[in-house]
C-alpha cells in the first residue's frame, strides 16, 4: 500500500504529528481498530507505527488487547517476524513502534501478480514454519495468520500483527459470543470453542496461506463468510493447483483436529532441504521491483489494513474446484456464527417423489442410501417413526407409508390436518392426531385405511405405553384403552395426581408421571403399569426432574433449574434399592433434550454441546460443538449418537469419543418446527429434513455420508 498523508474530515485527520519521540509522516493502512503510520526516530530509523482509533482508546477492554499485542510482539523474536522497537499502551493514544520492512504483503503480491511458483510456496512454506516456531516458542499464539499479515521482504516472510494473539496461559477473554479472527484462515476450533485455542490453529492457518500463495484463493473458497466457516469445521479442503509435493504436508496442516497437525518442527524437518538452499530474492519478483518505482513497501500494515486482499484473485463459485462433499451452500448450519438462511442446491426433480441417491460407495453389507420427497411442493420437515416393516411419517396433513429399504412410497392418506408429532405405532395400528388434538385417527399400517377414530379428551391429555393408549381427563380420571381394540382396559385416578401426564420409553414396561412442587425442592414419580392402573412404585426425590429414559431397572432424570428450566444436573433412580445418583453438569444446559443407552445419558443443549454422562461412573465422559444451533433429541446405537439439525443435517458422532464422524449435506427449507429424533432401525438411520425429505443413510458407515 502506497503511503497516503492522512486527509479528510473525521477522527484520523486528527492524528497527533508525534507518536512518543517518533514523527508521522504518512498512512500505511487503516483498519477498523487502528493506523498504521510510516514513522522516523530522531536519528531517522524509518519505523512502522500502529495508532490506536481514539473511539477505542477510551475502551478499557481493548486497551487491555492492545496491551497483550505489545506484550506478545515483544517476547517474539526472530528471522521471520518484525521487531518491536518502542510502545505506549498507556498513551492517550496507544501506539506501538516497529521495524520499517519495505516489501508486499502476500495478499497484495497475489492480488497484483497471481499465484506464486512452486519453488515460492515451498519457500514460503519454510520461512512461515520458522516463525510460527519462534512465536510458539515463546508461549504466543498468532491467531490471525493470513496473507495481510505477512509481508514479503527481501530477506524473506515476515509475519506482522499480534492485534488478537494471545499468550497460552492468558487470562484475558474475547467477549461472550464474538468470534475473533479471518474466516478463511481460521481454524475449525476457532468456531467451535473459541477460547481453547492453541498453537495448532496457526499450523491450520498456515495451510490456508500456502493454498492462497499456490492458488490466489483459499482452500474454502465462497464470497459468503458464513459458507466459508460451514466448510472450515465440516468440509474437505480444495488444494486444486498446490503444488503435488507440498499437497499432503499441506493436507496435514488443514486437518480437523488440533492433535493431528504438525508442529512448525515438523513441518521445517520435512522442508529442511528447502530451508538449507534458502534464497532471500525468492519472494521479491523483478515484475514487483518494476511495479514498487521509488515507493516504499506496505508494511506493519495491520490485522484489520489490506483485509480486502486476503481474497486475492477469489473466484466467484458455488462449489467451483472439487466437488465440496457436503457443503451443499449451507452456511446457516454453523450455529456459533450465521444469524441468516440460505438457498440450498435442489437434490430433487419437480415432483419430488423419484428416490435420489445420496451417497456412494457404501460397505458390502450395507444398501443404497436414499432421499424422497413424498409430499410434492410443501417444505415441512417430516417426522417419522419405525414399526411393522415401514417407515410411517406425517407431514402437513399427509400421512404416508415408506419402504426402508430404497423410500418407495407405499401409501399416502390425508388425515385432517395432522398435528405435530411422529405416528406411533400400538396395538398393530398406526396413530396420528388430529390438529386440533380432539381425535386420534387409528390406520392400517399395510393399506393406511382408517380404521377408527379414537375420542382424546377435549381437556387434558394423552399417550402411548406399549399396546395401551392413556387418556386423561380434565377431571385427572385416567382411562387405559386397548390400542388394538378399543377396549376399555381400566379407568380412574392416580393417586395424588390431578392431571397426571405420563411419558414412557421404549423397553420398558412402566409409564411414568411426575409432580415438581412450586418451589422446585422436589418432585414426586409414580411408575405406573399401562395395562391394568397399578401403581408399581412411587418416590418423592429432590430437586425439580424431568423422566427422560429407563433402562435396567433405573429411572433417568434431568436435573432442571426451578425458575430457567436449564438442565443442571443428570439423576439415577433405583427404585428397588432407592438409590439416587446425581452428576452436576459442567455448566447449566439450556433447552436440553437427552437418550439414555447403556447407563450413558446423553444430552443436546440449545446451542449445540452434545455431551455424554456415564453414570455407574459419575462423570462427564466427552463433550462436543457441534454447531448445531438448534437440534432433536439424541438416540444412539452401539458405535453411535445420532442427531438431526434444523437445517436438515443428520449428524453422527463416535459414541465412545464424541468425535464428529459422518454428518449429510444440509436441506434446507421452510420453519423446521419440532425436530424429530433420527430413527434408527436395521443398521440404517432415517430422518426428515426441513425441504421436505424423508433420508436413508447406512449408520454403519457415516463417514460415506
Amino acid at each position: 500500500m502506497t503511503p497516503q498523508r492522512s486527509t479528510g474530515a473525521g477522527t484520523e485527520a486528527d492524528v497527533p504529528e508525534y507518536a512518543g519521540h517518533y514523527r508521522l509522516e504518512s498512512c500505511l493502512g487503516s483498519g477498523g481498530m487502528g493506523v498504521v503510520h510510516l514513522a522516523r526516530s530522531t536519528s531517522g530509523l524509518k519505523l512502522a507505527v500502529k495508532v490506536v482509533h481514539a473511539e477505542f482508546a477510551k475502551d478499557p477492554e481493548f486497551r487491555g488487547r492492545f496491551r497483550q499485542e505489545v506484550a506478545a510482539a515483544r517476547r517474539v523474536s526472530g528471522a521471520f517476524t518484525a521487531s518491536v522497537v518502542d510502545a505506549d499502551p498507556e498513551a492517550a493514544r496507544p501506539w506501538m513502534a516497529t521495524l520499517f520492512i519495505p516489501g508486499p504483503t502476500l495478499a497484495e503480491q497475489v492480488k497484483r501478480h497471481g499465484p506464486l511458483s512452486p519453488a515460492q510456496v515451498r519457500r514460503l512454506m519454510a520461512g512461515l514454519a520458522e516463525a510460527l516456531r519462534d512465536i510458539h516458542r515463546v508461549g504466543v499464539v498468532h491467531r490471525d495468520l493470513k496473507p495481510s499479515n505477512v509481508l514479503l521482504a527481501e530477506d524473506g516472510p515476515k509475519v506482522i500483527d499480534f492485534g488478537i494473539s494471545r499468550p497460552k496461559d492468558s487470562e484475558l477473554r474475547t467477549e461472550t459470543g464474538k468470534l475473533i479472527g479471518t474466516p478463511p484462515f481460521m481454524a475449525p476450533e476457532q468456531f467451535r470453542r473459541p477460547r481453547e485455542v492453541g498453537p495448532a490453529a496457526d499450523v491450520f492457518a498456515l495451510g490456508s496461506v500456502l493454498v492462497h500463495a499456490a492458488t490466489g484463493r483459499g482452500p474454502f473458497d465462497s464470497d459468503s463468510p458464513y459458507i466459508v466457516a460451514y466448510q472450515v469445521v465440516h468440509d474437505e479442503p480444495d488444494l486444486t493447483g498446490v503444488p503435488e509435493d507440498l499437497a499432503p504436508l499441506v493436507l496435514r496442516c488443514l486437518a480437523k483436529e488440533p492433535e493431528d497437525r504438525p508442529t512448525p518442527d515438523e513441518l521445517m524437518r520435512e522442508l529442511r532441504s528447502t530451508a538449507a538452499s534458502y534464497d532471500t530474492q525468492a519472494f521479491v519478483p523483478d515484475r514487483w521491483a518494476e511495479d514498487a518505482g521509488g515507493r516504499d513497501g506496505a508494511a506493519g500494515s495491520g490485522p484489520d489494513a489490506g483485509a480486502d486482499a486476503d481474497g486475492g484473485r477469489r473466484r466467484r463459485r458455488v462449489f467451483g474446484g472439487r466437488p465440496r462433499g457436503r457443503t451443499a451452500a449451507a452456511a446457516g448450519a454453523l450455529g456459533l456464527i450465521a444469524a441468516g438462511t440460505f438457498a440450498s442446491l435442489q437434490w430433487f426433480a419437480d415432483d419430488g417423489t423419484a428416490p435420489v441417491s445420496a451417497s456412494a460407495g457404501t460397505s458390502a453389507a450395507a444398501f443404497d442410501a436414499w432421499a424422497v420427497r413424498p409430499v410434492a411442493g410443501k417444505q415441512a420437515a417430516p417426522q417419522c417413526s419405525y414399526g411393522a416393516g415401514a417407515l410411517f411419517c406425517a407431514q402437513s396433513g399427509e400421512v404416508y407409508a415408506l419402504s426402508p429399504a430404497d423410500g418407495a412410497v407405499r401409501w399416502r392418506r390425508s388425515v385432517a390436518q395432522t398435528g405435530a408429532g411422529a405416528p406411533v405405532l400400538s396395538g398393530g395400528l398406526v396413530y396420528v392426531p388430529t390438529a386440533d388434538g380432539r381425535q386420534l385417527a387409528a390406520l392400517d399400517p399395510a393399506t393406511g385405511r382408517t380404521r377408527a377414530l379414537r375420542q382424546a379428551p377435549a381437556q387434558g391429555g394423552w399417550a402411548f405405553a406399549g399396546d395401551t393408549l392413556l387418556l386423561v381427563g380434565a377431571d385427572g380420571t385416567v382411562t387405559g384403552v386397548d390400542s388394538a381394540s378399543g377396549r376399555t382396559r381400566w379407568s380412574g385416578p392416580v393417586p395424588g395426581y390431578t392431571a397426571p401426564s405420563f411419558v414412557s420409553f421404549p423397553g420398558d414396561p412402566l409409564a411414568y408421571a411426575t409432580s415438581t412442587s412450586a418451589d422446585g425442592a422436589w418432585t414426586r414419580v409414580v411408575a405406573v403399569v399401562p395395562g391394568t392402573g397399578a401403581v408399581r412404585w412411587e418416590a418423592r426425590l429432590k430437586g425439580s426432574l424431568r423422566p427422560v429414559g429407563a433402562e435396567g431397572g433405573s429411572v433417568y432424570f434431568l436435573g432442571l433449574d426451578p425458575v430457567y428450566g436449564d438442565a443442571r444436573a443428570v439423576v439415577r433412580y433405583t427404585p428397588g434399592s432407592k438409590a439416587v445418583r446425581r452428576v452436576t453438569l459442567p455448566v447449566p444446559r439450556p433447552e436440553a433434550q437427552a437418550q439414555v443407552r447403556d447407563g450413558v445419558v446423553r444430552l443436546l443443549a440449545a446451542g449445540g454441546t452434545l455431551e455424554a454422562v456415564d453414570m455407574a461412573a459419575g462423570r462427564q465422559l466427552w463433550e462436543v460443538e457441534t454447531a448445531v444451533s438448534r437440534g432433536s433429541a439424541p438416540v444412539s446405537d452401539a458405535r453411535h449418537v445420532y442427531v438431526s439439525a434444523a437445517d436438515g443435517r443428520l449428524l453422527a458422532v463416535d459414541a465412545r469419543t464424541g468425535r464428529l464422524v459422518g454428518q449429510t449435506p444440509p436441506r434446507l427449507g421452510g420453519l423446521a418446527g419440532t425436530l424429530a429424533a433420527p430413527v434408527l432401525a436395521g443398521g440404517r438411520v432415517y430422518a426428515g429434513a426441513p425441504d421436505g425429505t424423508v433420508f436413508a443413510v447406512d449408520g454403519e458407515q457415516p463417514a460415506g455420508w
